[in-house]
């Protein structure tokens, strides 16, 4: 008998499992359909462009057939090797991008500038918020653990790549549309080109309208399109191989990039800035990572859009060796005259979609930065229940249409488009391959020679094609730049100015023993009521400095003061008996602390007496000795209850150094536009309080 039953719960067990595999099989399906319409936008509609871009010269069949062959290895080895196979693993908590790297090497070395906001998962305890370090340093951790300037150097370099990041999604959205809708002036030569870049700004402007419904949705809405585009041109690529140069494959062999550039020589190197546009939206795979999953997107890349590109560049190749003067509108005229104008609208369609990709990771990173204190604080949506990466954010989103329509107004020449294009590609993956090392050594602990196999090769193909796009700055390239260093100056002033605060609360944080000697001041009384007392600090440090100047100032506390820390966590919802947390007595009678948890779909608006009850309660049952004790918080929940929050400032005079006077005042200016750090809980206006303080800079 009992036999038996172990084998039918062994059987259960099983069962179970191949069950929750076959959901998990399923869903991964599901997630990579939806790709379609977000992450791989920007990269499949590339033959769109890559061709154009190019400045041939008189090209022959020679120039084609390397062409072909430096396009197929650098989608292999980027696409495939590098972020396939290797940076999809290198998350943060399902995060991508090289701002989730940064905060992932700051987790396991002492090498963040600030301290991080910690992103608590469910099964965390809540303990200090410090950086999970294990096992032994290397040397390499060491170095830049006692080095500020290398410790400031890799946050310069994972701000430049976030900011190359967003500078791809304002140029990626640009071209796309304006290389798809160009197609209109080969049957319609009267069309001019002013029309062409109204309609593509028109059709911007609709898309970034959408995008408050959510990812989700409009990835539904998306991903048919782009599975019939994906589907489509690998068709018409497969057909002008066969029509027009059946041997295309064999410019697969390395050997023709070698006699292309023995060939072409400097010519051949200023083309590679042409060529690298092939890889355009890679990036998006790995910063896309929260929205979806690591096993949808690698499902989704190799059966479909790796094999599409592939042969659709192999069809075009095959095309332009038979018509080599073509290579300006190299992806219209390869398109057979009697599927003309359904794959007009399908290009059309599938460069809308390819916006979106780049718009996407656009707001993940910010929302990253935004987490982690690293940039202004902008409001963000999270646009679904069931998925934690999947966000939102208005002023960002609006910000982008601006730029995106005012790139198309202020080139209109796709070409020039493209010159800043290549900048921005391949400077986000030369610092992706960067970061990545320093993953693969510090956290993973990659042995130095399988690092090498790894560093060496990808540092020279992306180093040479940084060389040769970097020709293209004065012709359109400087635009990523000129985004990159605004946006910088932004995250710089922003950093400077949090560092500062920091430095100051920490060297001027209220401690128990100073509290106690504050309330017992001459003067310094106990009112009736309940005050929740505010604070956004992540590490347990309740008692910040605008306490003492509260109490200095307003010469009385409340009788019950329960200093509130609002916590982030990485889930969706979170129960109400678990809402309020780590509840305890800080020394004076009457004052305590406690956090109070949330998850990303909920909606931070609770009611004032919810609030309030859930507090008193976990006081009464944890924390509070005695009927007298419960009997005197419930009173002060009756006498009123008020809302305190602090607002520092800096106080920037006439005898503050000019550096601290240019930043700090630039770091006011942000503060003072950018949304508050605590969010809006639903309490009645004459219940909140605003505590100013000034901080002498």
């Amino acid at each position: 008998m009992s036999s038996s039953h172990t084998v039918t719960v062994s059987m259960d067990v099983e069962a179970g499992q191949k069950n929750k595999d076959k959901k998990g099989i399923s869903q991964d399906l599901i997630l990579a359909y939806k790709t379609l319409g977000v992450v791989f936008g920007g990269l499949v509609t590339s033959p769109l462009y890559v061709y154009p871009s190019m400045n041939l010269t008189n090209p022959t069949e020679e120039d084609y057939l390397g062409i072909y062959s430096i396009m197929f290895w650098t989608l292999t080895l980027i696409g495939v090797v590098k972020y396939i196979c290797i940076a999809l693993n290198a998350d943060d908590h399902g995060e991508g991008g090289t701002f989730a790297m940064y905060s992932l090497l700051c987790q396991h070395a002492n090498i963040g500038i600030l301290p991080s906001k910690k992103i608590y998962t469910e099964e965390e305890n809540l303990i200090s918020n410090q950086p999970v370090v294990a096992g032994r340093p290397g040397r390499l951790r060491r170095f830049i653990e006692s080095s500020i300037i290398a410790r400031r150097l890799l946050l310069l370099t994972a701000i430049l790549g976030m900011c190359m990041l967003i500078g791809d999604g304002i140029l990626t959205p640009a071209i796309s549309v304006l290389s798809a809708i160009d197609g209109l002036r080969g049957p319609f030569p009267s069309v001019s080109k002013p029309a062409v870049e109204g309609l593509s700004a028109a059709i911007l402007v609709g898309l970034f309208l959408l995008q408050k419904y959510g990812t989700s949705k409009v990835s539904f809405m998306f991903s048919p399109i782009m599975a019939a585009w994906t589907f489509a041109t690998p068709v018409i690529g497969v057909y002008s191989i066969w029509r027009y140069y059946p041997g295309i494959f064999k410019a697969m062999s390395p050997h023709y990039i070698v006699r292309f550039f023995m060939t072409n020589q400097t010519r051949g190197w200023q083309l590679l800035g042409g060529t690298v546009l092939c890889i355009t939206g890679a990036e998006a795979m790995f910063a896309d990572l929260g929205h979806f999953s690591k096993r949808s997107i690698q499902i989704a890349f190799m059966s479909s859009i790796y094999p599409s590109l592939v042969l659709t560049y192999a069809g075009q190749t095959a095309y332009l060796i038979n018509n080599v003067d073509d290579f300006s509108d190299g992806f219209y005229k390869f398109v057979p005259r009697p599927v003309y104008w359904p794959m007009f609208i399908i290009a059309t369609l599938a460069a809308i979609v390819a916006s979106q990709s780049l718009i996407s990771a656009t707001f993940s990173v910010i929302k990253q930065s935004v987490v982690l204190d690293y940039f202004p604080r902008v409001k963000v949506v999270h646009t679904s229940k069931d998925k934690e990466g999947e966000v939102y954010s208005p002023e960002t989103n609006y910000m982008l249409m601006l730029l995106c329509v005012g790139v198309i107004l202020g080139f209109g020449d796709g070409k020039d488009i493209g010159n800043a294009f290549g900048v921005v590609v391949i400077l986000v993956m030369l610092i992706t391959t960067i970061l990545l090392t320093l993953v693969m050594l510090i956290i993973w602990g990659t042995h130095v020679v399988l690092v090498a196999l790894y560093l060496v090769p990808f540092l020279l193909l992306e180093a040479t094609y940084v060389s040769a796009v970097c020709t293209k700055i004065l012709r359109g390239g400087w635009v990523p730049f000129a985004v990159s260093v605004a946006l910088a100056a932004v995250m710089f002033g922003w950093y400077y100015g949090r560092q500062r605060k920091t430095e100051y609360e920490v060297a001027n944080k209220v401690t128990l023993e100073r509290l106690g000697e504050l309330l017992s001041g001459p003067g310094v009384r106990r009112v009736p009521g309940l005050c929740f007392f505010y604070s956004n600090r992540q590490d347990g440090g309740w008692l910040t400095p605008v306490l003492a100047h509260y109490i200095r100032n307003m010469r009385s506390l409340h009788e019950v003061t329960v200093f509130l820390t609002l916590r982030y966590l990485l889930v969706a919802k979170v129960d109400g008996k678990d809402r309020v947390q780590a509840v305890r007595r800080l020394g004076p009678a009457g004052v305590y602390g406690c956090t109070i948890q949330y998850g990303y779909a909920d909606a931070i608006d609770f009611e004032e007496d919810d609030i309030a009850g859930q507090v008193v309660g976990a006081l009464r049952e944890r924390v509070v000795d005695g009927e007298e004790e419960g009997e005197r918080v419930e009173a002060a929940r009756a006498a009123g209850v008020v809302h305190v929050r602090g607002k520092m400032r800096f106080h920037v005079g006439k005898d503050t150094r000019l550096f601290d006077r240019v930043l700090l005042g630039f770091y006011e200016l942000l503060h003072g536009a950018c949304r508050s750090a605590l969010p809006a809980l639903g309490i009645p206006l004459q219940q909140r309080v605003e505590i100013g303080m000034l901080y002498k800079a």
